[in-house]
């Protein structure tokens, strides 16, 4: 029973040695192909640039993010860990930042732009639209900026919102419409016509009483206020 319980042990303590011999090989062999190498300077280089530079050493990129930076243009990394010079292995992966930008931008020239055109620049440069006012002015037509905030040329930081007034164009004068019934529908048109106005819609009817051409009904009505741009229109008698 001594002896079978020696073999035991003998057997068990040479499979212990043979596991820890085939770790230990594998092991090394790990080690050696993850071979120690110098990081390469990737500071103001491209994306595309940094991956060439770093699988000449066998060595990858693990892009993290960005960052503003007066220093580097947008695009290009801006910082990187480890350090250029640094001793790593092959399997460590090299982490960068790529820049944003400067962290201070000009604010580009607005007014006169139409909105649309003026919220493509504030973009391009980096800022955002702040509060938008709207006001009835003859100055510029509707749909076209007459002033921001802050002004051209102003160096204020990325994103920063730049309000703006917007021209929504002149207030349209408005009228009272005078009372056509029974007025000759011809002469009634031509007046409005030479004021600015325009008849829409001209309809004749059948009216009791009515000599032919005058004017029965009307819209809109007597003593409505009206603008240049309202539908008129009138019933005229047949």
């Amino acid at each position: 029973m001594a002896k079978k319980i020696l073999f035991q042990a003998a057997v068990s303590a040479l499979l212990f040695l043979i596991l820890f011999f085939l770790s230990a090989i594998i092991f090394s062999q790990v080690l050696l192909r993850s071979e120690v190498v110098t990081v390469p300077d990737l500071v103001g280089k491209s994306v595309t640039q940094a991956r060439a530079d770093l699988t000449k050493k066998d060595l990858s990129l693990a892009l993290k993010g960005t960052e503003s930076n007066d220093r580097i243009d947008k695009g290009l990394i801006s910082r990187q860990e480890p350090a250029p010079g640094s001793r790593i292995r092959t399997t460590t992966p090299v982490q960068v930042l790529t820049s944003s930008g400067s962290g201070v931008v000009t604010v580009p020239p607005l007014a006169g732009r139409p909105l649309d055109e003026a919220l493509t620049l504030l973009q391009a440069a980096g800022l955002t639209r702040g509060k938008l006012s709207q006001v009835h002015t003859a100055r510029l037509p509707a749909g076209r900026l007459l002033a921001q905030k802050p002004g051209p040329g102003a160096v204020v930081d990325r994103g920063f919102p730049v309000g703006l007034l917007l021209s929504q164009g002149g207030l349209d004068t408005r009228y009272v419409m005078p009372d056509a019934i029974g007025r000759r529908a011809e002469a009634v048109i031509d007046r409005l016509n030479a004021w600015g106005f325009k008849v829409a819609d001209l309809r004749y009817v059948y009216y009791p009483g009515a000599v032919a051409g005058l004017i029965v009904k009307q819209d809109p009505p007597n003593g409505y206020c009206v603008q240049k741009r309202n539908r008129i229109s009138f019933e005229v008698s047949r």
